[in-house]
């Protein structure tokens, strides 16, 4: 096969794949009441894409699962939200991996996902300030990064399993 065509196929499976672990997400109940807080294990999916395909695959996966999740779920503030946190997050995730990271260690995947989860928070409550006018809304702020930090750690650590097992196989 075409190294481009299955290139394709496996960025349109991460897309799938990412779009389905936010589905699944969804029906999970969280404990505590937050609005907005969320495990973030789609994040894994554009992680593992960006250490595996780079940045651009990384942002395609991120904005299209974001997209297909609004044409799924329907359209509203949470989708700018959700949309404005993905894109943003991608871009920190990738420069962390790219300028601060000089070998895959277990630790900077976990850095570099906890970077994206605290990002995200941030774009997010950037975006509703933005929108509704309160910057009062940042006061929010630190008990998203809380969250953000135990999230990321979680979804780092796995996001490094994934992608050292990927990497060894050589279709990768």
């Amino acid at each position: 096969m075409n190294r481009d065509i299955r290139d394709m196929v496996y960025t349109g499976l991460l897309i799938a794949m990412a779009l389905a672990v936010s589905l699944v997400e969804r029906m999970i109940p969280i404990p505590f009441v937050m609005p907005g807080a969320k495990l973030g294990l789609s994040n894994m999916v554009i992680l593992v894409t960006l250490i595996i395909y780079g940045f651009s695959r990384g942002i395609i996966v991120a904005s299209l699962k974001s997209i297909l999740l609004m044409m799924i779920i329907g359209f509203g503030p949470s989708f700018i939200y959700s949309f404005v946190g993905a894109i943003f997050s991608t871009i920190m995730m990738w420069i962390a991996y790219r300028y601060f990271n000089q070998r895959i260690m277990i630790f900077s995947v976990i850095g570099v996902s906890i970077i994206g989860a605290v990002s995200h928070n941030f774009a997010q409550v950037t975006a509703a300030a933005y929108i509704l006018k309160s910057l009062m809304l940042y006061t929010y702020f630190p008990f998203l990064t809380i969250i953000g930090i135990i999230t990321g750690y979680f979804v780092g650590l796995g996001s490094h399993n994934v992608a050292s097992h990927l990497k060894k196989i050589e279709k990768f």
